[in-house]
Order: structure tokens, then C-alpha cells, then sequence
């Protein structure tokens, strides 16, 4: 029986925090059909939609990609566990939930690269618009979009702690990280909606399911894309065993993350002539660019155990704790349940040449031997301490021509001497905080990396030995003017040297923002749409 093809406006390759904005947008005045492929299951998985249930999807074999990186010489050997999203909602369905946009310079030095349209004053008017803030409107803010933004709803004497430490270091409260200024110690405000998480397929798939013109196929894993000569004409893709294709009239818009558009474009024939060429991939479009640019953020979990039974430890450690804290959550959807892990946050200058924030704390009231892990025995609570602005540089690559074969992923992590400084200037800040007046009464010793790890070396080890991602790859499909030999996309995100094609999610930011990407993500998902709106309607 032949393979039957269907037609629409638009192709969407990935269900994720771009894709499903996409979704929602591209459908919304019902002119345009929209075809929205997802590799993975439709978001029903009950743990996905608790907060505290992060670490139920961290290694769960089906809404979770599982990738390793290759093994990482500047980390002494080790492959580094990388979880993506596989479900609808991508990794907005899995992740820490925290809402943070990063730095307003971020986005001004994206601009002043040649990407017109992208300074933090063009970008704001998009995060207004997705954002649902549980404090009402402001110049910074919106307070009726999809995705919410929610306060945590009670204090935690030992986030207090930090934030009284960090002040008597000279770091202000900040009660708003995506303010006027990032710059301080706080609480993060979490994309949850009263208990529950607020991942994009609940934020905007799902007030546009029964469109008519929008058609969502899940376990659909896109495997190439077409073109007629130089422009896309659609994608293939694999669903049960058999092979289907979707034909765009308009466009196909890549929003399969980081690690996956680039490869897509890889195994379509656009990217790097030479590794096309070993491979026995014909050259479509030849951009060496593609899959390069690769940044993430590196985390050091500084661990100590506290002096109080008041951690999340204590409470998962016994039937009655635990029973208390899903009484707290099925009543009133409050505690750790409605949390998940991070609570409190500081961005600080840990450098003395820093002239803005370049490190970040996650601060969480337990402690595990990495993300998403069983919690420790003793009374614990966790710094993870991040470089905000990474210089090391990596790479995405097709390993063979199967789709289904995770490509290769070379972050070099800790390949810099900046990044080795920041980092170990970040894990002495955090030492530092737990040795204040506020602090102190809670700190009964440092766990990790331990007081024997002194020296510079000796934390730089520590950091090789057990640092890992706070789950932010990206760049590896830049964003930039013709005349960067590195840029895959412009600023329009359309794909340079190629019509019908463009890529919206993580990889087009030509250097990370100095924070989490959920929402930067978001952001960039809704002017794209927009954008992609104009040129139809011209």
C-alpha cells in the first residue's frame, strides 16, 4: 500500500517549550493548518504534573531522552547524564520549574552582534505576553498569558538563613529576579499553577487541542526533512513502525532542542560539508555552523548537612513524614510537593573582575548525590553553584545516518581558564555564605566536596569528578548575521541559504543567558511565531 502524504501550512518537529507555543499561535486565527509532530508520548504520566515529581521523570525511560555525553576529558573521563524532555511539553514537562529569564545585558549583547530585535528592550513586550504572574502586571510583568509564574507560598528557615547570609556578604535581598536587576538572594518564582505544573503543553496545547486546523501526532520521530532544491518542502517521519511524510506549504519549523534540530539538519544534508561527507550524506546546504556553538551550564553541588531536622531529607525519610507532606500537598497544594526541589536563588559576582552576576546558586532545603536521586539519610541542604556565562565551546554530531541514534554531544565543559575560575571562585562563595552569622547555626559540616579539598586543584577536581549540567544545553544552531561564519539561522530564525526553514528553541542563542532557559525559550517561541505570522500575511 503506498505511503499516503499529507499537506498542511506549517510542520512543527518537536512538541517541547517552543513547539508547543508554536502550536497555539500558528493555529490561533484558524487561517493556517498546523501539523505538530512529537517524538515522544502525550503528557499523562501523573508524576509529570506534581512539582516534587521532577525526580520521578529524571530517569524514567520513556518521557525522558536518558542522554549521555561522550566520555569528557576535562572531566576526567565521564560521560555526563543529559535528561530532555520526550513527552508533550518537552523538558517544560520535567524540569525545576524555576522562572527565571537572565540578565538584561544577555540579550543587549545578542543584539549588538548584528541580531536586530533581540535587546532586552525588544525581547521584554514577549515575556510580558507568556507570562501569567501570580502578582499582577508591571512594567516587567505580565499577569494574564499562558504560562504562570507562582510564588513559592511559605518561607523555609533555611532559605532565610541564605538570604540574611548573603546580605551580611553584601548581596541584596531580591525579591524579583527578573525585575529591574537579577542581581541577590531570594526565592525563585516556580511555572506551577496552584499545585500543579504549568509545562507549555498545559500553558498552550491544551486550550488549542480541539482546533480543527491544529493536528497533533505523538510517537512521531522526525527522521528528515525534505527539500525541493534549496527550499523545505516537509518531513519524514517514523510512527509505529512505519514511515510517514507531512508536506508544508508554508514552512517546517525545527523545535526539537539543542541537541536534536541540529541533528535533524545534520541527517537532511545541511551542516558541515565534511561530516556529511563521512557519513555518505549528500550535501543539501553546506553550513559548518551546525551543531557547533555548543554551551551549557556546569553545576557544583556543595553539600552540608544541617543541624536541624528541617530538611525535605527528613521529611521523605519516614512513612509519617512523607504522609504529612502529601497531606500538605492533597489539602492545601502547599509544601514540598508543590515546590519540587530549588527553593532559594542567588546571582552574585563571584570574580572581582565581574561586573554583573557570572555565578548562580540553586538552593535546595535537601540533599542527593546528583539531580533527581534519593535523597541523603542525614539532614542535608545543597548550594549548586553554576558559571552563568560560559566560554567553553562544544559540539552536536550525527554518529551514523539512523535517526533513532543519539548523536554525539562534546559539551567541554571546564575547558577554559575562565570558566575554571568562576567555577571554583563559586564553589568559595557558597563556603563562604555557610560560614556567616546566619548561616552557621544551621551547618553542622561540609559533606561535599569536604574540608580536606582546600587548594584550588583540589576543588577543581572536585568539580571534575562530580559537576553535571543544570540541563541548559544550547547554541549549537546560532543565531547571527550572514557574515558569521558560525550563525545556522538570522535573526528572523529562518535558515540561512535556505527558504521554508527555520529553527526556534534553544539552539539559536548565540550565547547562553545567565540563567535558566525554560522561559527564555518561551520568549523566543512567541516573537517567533509572530514573526512567521508577518511573513505569511505579506
Amino acid at each position: 500500500m503506498p505511503e499516503k502524504a499529507t499537506h498542511f501550512d506549517y510542520v512543527i518537529v518537536g512538541a517541547g517549550s517552543a513547539g508547543c507555543v508554536l502550536a497555539n499561535r500558528l493555529s490561533a486565527d484558524g487561517r493556517h493548518t498546523v501539523l505538530l509532530l512529537e517524538a515522544g508520548p502525550r503528557d499523562t504520566y501523573p508524576w509529570i504534573h506534581v512539582p516534587i515529581g521532577y525526580a520521578k521523570t529524571m530517569f524514567h525511560p520513556i518521557v525522558n531522552w536518558g542522554f549521555y555525553t561522550d566520555p569528557e576529558p576535562t572531566m576526567n573521563g565521564r560521560r555526563v547524564y543529559w535528561p530532555r524532555g520526550r513527552t508533550l511539553g518537552g523538558s517544560s514537562a520535567i524540569n525545576g520549574l524555576i522562572a527565571i529569564r537572565g540578565q538584561h545585558a544577555d540579550y543587549d549583547a545578542w543584539a549588538a552582534a548584528g541580531n536586530t530585535g533581540w535587546s532586552f528592550a525588544d525581547v521584554l513586550p514577549w515575556f510580558r505576553k507568556l507570562e501569567h504572574n501570580v502578582r499582577g502586571a508591571n512594567p516587567y510583568h505580565g499577569g494574564d498569558g499562558p504560562l504562570w509564574a507562582s510564588d513559592i507560598d511559605a518561607p523555609h528557615p533555611l532559605v532565610e538563613a541564605m538570604i540574611a547570609g548573603a546580605r551580611e556578604l553584601g548581596i541584596p535581598r531580591n525579591d524579583d529576579f527578573n525585575g529591574a536587576s537579577q542581581e541577590g538572594a531570594g526565592y525563585y518564582q516556580l511555572t506551577t499553577r496552584r499545585g500543579f505544573r504549568c509545562s507549555t503543553a498545559v500553558a498552550y496545547l491544551n486550550p488549542a487541542r480541539r482546533r480543527a486546523n491544529l493536528r497533533i501526532e505523538t510517537n512521531a520521530h522526525a527522521t528528515r526533512v525534505l527539500f525541493e532544491q534549496r527550499r523545505a518542502s516537509g518531513v519524514r517521519y517514523r510512527q509505529g513502525g512505519a514511515d510517514a511524510t507531512a508536506l508544508a506549504r508554508r514552512e517546517v519549523i525545527l523545535a526539537a532542542g539543542a541537541l536534536q534540530s541540529p541533528q535533524l539538519l545534520q541527517l537532511s544534508g545541511v551542516g558541515p560539508p565534511a561530516l556529511l561527507s563521512a557519513h555518505g550524506i549528500d550535501v543539501v546546504h553546506a553550513l559548518e555552523g551546525v551543531g557547533e556553538n555548543l554551551q551549557d551550564h556546569l553545576q557544583a553541588r556543595v553539600i552540608f548537612r544541617c543541624t536541624q531536622p528541617i530538611t525535605t531529607n527528613d521529611a521523605l525519610r519516614t512513612w509519617s513524614g512523607k504522609l504529612r507532606i502529601g497531606l500538605d500537598y492533597v489539602m492545601k497544594r502547599s509544601g514540598p510537593m508543590a515546590v519540587g526541589i530549588n527553593q532559594g536563588g542567588i546571582f552574585a559576582r563571584a570574580t572581582p573582575q565581574a561586573t554583573r552576576p557570572d555565578v548562580q546558586f540553586h538552593f535546595a532545603t535537601l540533599s542527593s548525590d546528583m539531580a533527581g536521586s534519593p535523597v541523603h539519610e542525614f539532614s542535608g541542604f545543597t548550594m549548586s553553584v553554576c558559571q552563568l556565562r560560559p566560554t567553553s565551546r562544544g559540539t552536536v554530531r550525527i554518529r551514523s545516518t539512523d535517526p533513532l541514534e543519539a548523536p554525539s554531544m562534546q559539551p567541554h565543559y571546564l575547558s577554559t581558564d575562565d570558566d575554571r575560575a568562576t567555577l571554583i571562585a563559586g564553589i568559595r562563595l557558597a563556603r563562604t555564605l555557610a560560614a556567616t552569622d546566619a548561616m552557621r547555626p544551621f551547618v553542622a559540616g561540609e559533606y561535599r566536596p569536604g574540608t580536606d579539598a582546600t587548594s584550588d586543584d583540589e576543588l577543581l577536581e572536585f568539580a571534575k569528578n562530580t559537576g553535571g549540567t543544570i540541563f541548559h544545553p544550547s547554541g549549537t544552531t546560532k543565531m547571527g548575521p550572514a557574515t558569521d561564519a558560525q550563525a545556522v539561522v538570522d535573526p528572523q530564525l529562518r535558515v540561512h541559504g535556505l527558504a521554508a526553514l527555520r529553527v526556534v528553541d534553544c539552539g539559536i542563542m548565540p550565547t547562553l543567558v545567565s540563567g535558566n532557559t525554560n522561559v527564555p525559550v518561551v520568549m523566543i517561541a512567541e516573537k517567533a511565531s509572530a514573526m512567521i505570522l508577518a511573513d505569511a500575511g505579506n
